[in-house]
């Protein structure tokens, strides 16, 4: 009779006779070798030594002078103006993000129309040059004016002293991030099951009180993680009013490296090092954002880095005691 199947490997794979004889719990399961994670993981650790190890011991760096300028008032300044240019702008690109992101969904052919429009150009057009072009607009428009279309002005405002160096930033930004931030709130809005669309109006229910308390906060879900992601962008994205005058982080680090030559390296490590803090908190924020909008979508919300940190400890504790039984 031939042995069935398998057999061979049963066989292959059973324990040594000494475990064969123990019982069945005290037997011991071992775990299947990986040498090649145990490589990597060596390997990984070996350059990740050899990157710490230059970044202390190279003269190149000037840690001191890394100190000197890190809370400098004037750095500080900067640090105070990308944080006003980031805010500003990330609320007022979400705004148009959301009006774009309508007008795409509309039934109007010319909303559509205009809507795409907007976003395909502000998508393709390189955002340091729709700042230059906001920089010199007071070139072509003069006066900006407000009357009836086609016909007389009842009020005229001086395009140069209306647009500041701040001004020209977050209005350069907001308009950049609204076309992004646009595809970001429809992509969320689609992914709503229309179910739920259709059955708020089976009930009767007002377009607008659909959108804001039954489509709106389920899209969010969706679309915190992308928009987040989008917003880490500005912040790095600030960066460039640099080039309208405007002396943010970046800014007065190339500032002060041009008055300081000899401490070039030190001034970029800072402004590396602040942006570095900044997107990190964005990225601590997202986390109990998508947290929060979890509530109902999953059967247990993700642990907190408190909760995994004690859940490690836990188990390595179990792990040890285990193996001092054995």
């Amino acid at each position: 009779m031939s042995e069935p199947p398998g057999a061979t490997v049963a066989l292959a794979d059973a324990p040594p006779a000494d475990e064969q004889s123990k019982p069945l719990a005290a037997q011991r399961v071992l775990p299947l070798r990986r040498p090649g994670r145990w490589i990597a993981t060596a390997a990984v650790l070996v350059l990740a030594a050899q990157f710490v190890h230059g970044l202390t011991t190279n003269p190149f760096y000037q840690w001191d002078r890394f100190g000197y300028w890190f809370l400098r008032p004037n750095i500080l300044d900067g640090l105070l103006i990308t944080l006003e240019v980031a805010a500003y702008s990330a609320v007022l690109g979400l705004a148009g993000g959301i009006v774009l992101a309508l007008a795409r969904l509309s039934k109007s052919p010319v909303l559509r129309a205009v809507s795409w429009t907007y976003i395909w150009a502000l998508r393709s057009i390189p955002l340091i040059v729709v700042l230059l072009f906001l920089y010199n607009f007071s070139a072509l428009y003069k006066t900006l004016s407000v009357g009836v279309p086609f016909g007389p002005a009842f009020l005229s405002f001086d395009e140069s002293k209306l647009a500041t160096d701040m001004v020209v930033a977050v209005i350069g930004l907001s308009l950049n991030e609204a076309a992004y931030a646009a595809e970001v709130v429809r992509g969320g809005i689609l992914s709503v099951d229309q179910g739920q669309q259709e059955a708020a109006a089976a009930l009767g229910l007002p377009k607008s009180y659909q959108f804001t308390k039954i489509v709106f906060p389920q899209a969010l879900r969706s679309i915190t993680p992308n928009y987040v992601n989008q917003l880490i962008g500005l912040i790095k994205s600030t960066s460039l009013v640099f080039y309208v005058s405007l002396l943010d982080l970046f800014g007065t680090a190339q500032s002060m490296g041009s008055t300081y030559p000899g401490d070039i390296v030190p001034l970029l490590l800072v402004a590396t090092v602040w942006y570095l803090i900044l997107t990190s908190v964005v990225s601590v924020i997202q986390f109990y954002v998508e947290r929060y909008y979890a509530r109902g979508a999953t059967r247990s919300l993700p642990p907190t880095p408190l909760q995994k940190l004690r859940t490690g400890l836990i188990d390595l504790r179990a792990r040890i005691r285990r193996e001092a039984a054995v």
